[in-house]
């Protein structure tokens, strides 16, 4: 007879909470942190017993609860057959957790798993469990919405952290300092994306999705983004992430002249191997992470609060998106290609080599991950928006192509 489907769950969760040092039974002087809410006989188990059907062992297993150092529950993991989607359980699981004052839940059917802090959001994906060492971090973490909510930002919001004595000039001496200090303002649709932000995080959210034409700021918006977050107390650092070695030290030039001066400070990543946790912002691409697993060695799941990914239906694709759900912190992507950008295409008459084929399955799995299910970004600033706006942000775009523009 096979393995059930929920026993066959329950191994491979297992395993995960023992890669992340957690243990069911003592060993070498480390004491047990695992308990199981149906146990109730002090029965031993063999590790390979505790995959095998749950509702058949003796005095057997339900769930899991973590406990910390003082043998008291820190976590509760919820588990699910394979068929079952672990969010299923979500509000029975936190009624649980709150009857026992836990914080963190783990929800996994052993191949799908969310991580959920009660404080701070919606439940996450993720790709490990936390370890007891990286959960004691989280618990010293407390995100805050209402300071979120109480930010106000208006045009000046990076122009006063590049200038501290920007609000004192005179309409003469600001044009000047445009020119003479690269001072930058922000435009009404980048108030207005970082305005939608703050509310939905307000509301819960942790993920977003910016759609926005190239050429319109997306990286003096995301500066402006990083340091709302910062500023409220909802991250400590940030990680940005782009798929190309240009990207990465054209993201660390601008970061470094819009933030710096308001000790926000910035590092690429591979330059800066040992030191990168002494700045707020940390640059890199995606394959210096990637390289020999890298990220598993030198990062915890909860060293960023906020992960932005640039040009996202490509930076989180393929192998790439374990990484990317490797970390638990708010996620918002960034992407200048909109979703209908092949309206008018036939793309059912295209081969499954067709680049165009690939583009589109990205695009789509790119705004299901940042929770855009209904195929909407949380927020849009179009190539034809930024041509129409008065006055016009981009000059006349020639079409190349049926739905399909271009920079002139």
């Amino acid at each position: 007879m096979g393995i059930s489907s929920e026993a066959q769950a329950r191994i491979k969760i297992n395993k995960l909470l023992e890669l992340s040092g957690w243990r069911f039974f003592d060993d070498n002087g480390k004491i047990a942190n695992i308990s199981c809410e149906h146990r109730v006989t002090k029965k031993k188990y063999k590790t390979g017993d505790l995959g095998n059907d749950f509702e058949k062992i003796e005095n057997g297993f339900i769930d899991y609860l973590l406990l910390n150092t003082d043998k008291r529950p820190i976590a509760l993991v919820e588990a699910k057959k394979e068929s079952i989607n672990p969010l299923d359980a979500k509000e029975q699981t936190r009624e649980y957790a709150r009857s026992l004052n836990i914080r963190y839940i783990f929800l996994s059917n052993g191949n799908v798993h969310y991580y959920w802090d009660l404080l701070n959001g919606n439940p996450i994906r993720m790709s490990k469990f936390l370890s007891i060492e990286e959960l004691g971090e989280a618990q010293k973490w407390q995100p805050n919405p209402e300071g979120m909510a109480s930010l106000q930002i208006d045009e000046n919001y990076i122009a006063i952290s590049q200038d501290p004595n920007w609000l004192s000039y005179s309409d003469e001496e600001k044009k000047l300092a445009k020119i003479n200090k690269s001072i930058r303002v922000l435009r009404d649709y980048q108030l207005a994306a970082a305005d939608v932000i703050k509310k939905e995080y307000s509301k819960g959210q942790r993920r977003f999705l910016l759609e926005m034409a190239t050429g319109t700021g997306k990286t003096l918006l995301s500066a402006a983004i990083i340091k709302m977050f910062i500023r409220s107390g909802n991250a400590d650092r940030v990680l940005f992430l782009v798929d190309r070695l240009e990207l990465e030290s054209q993201a660390y030039k601008n970061f470094f002249a819009y933030l710096s001066s308001d000790s926000i400070n910035s590092v690429v990543y591979k330059e800066n191997r040992h030191e990168w946790s002494t700045a707020q912002i940390v640059i890199t691409t995606i394959q210096s992470l990637s390289y020999n697993n890298r990220y598993l060695s030198e990062f915890s799941p909860n060293d960023f609060q906020l992960i932005i990914s640039d040009e996202a239906h490509r930076t989180i694709s393929g192998n790439n998106r374990v990484i990317f759900e490797y970390f638990i912190g708010s996620k918002l992507g960034l992407t200048a290609t909109p979703k209908n950008y092949l309206k008018g295409v036939d793309v059912s008459e295209m081969s499954e080599d067709d680049p165009r084929q690939l583009e589109k399955r990205l695009l789509l799995d790119t705004y299901d991950t940042f929770g855009c299910k209904n195929g909407e970004p949380t927020f849009s600033f179009s190539l034809l928006d930024a041509v129409k706006h008065q006055p016009p942000y981009l000059g006349g775009c020639p079409r190349i192509g049926k739905g399909l523009y271009k920079k002139s």
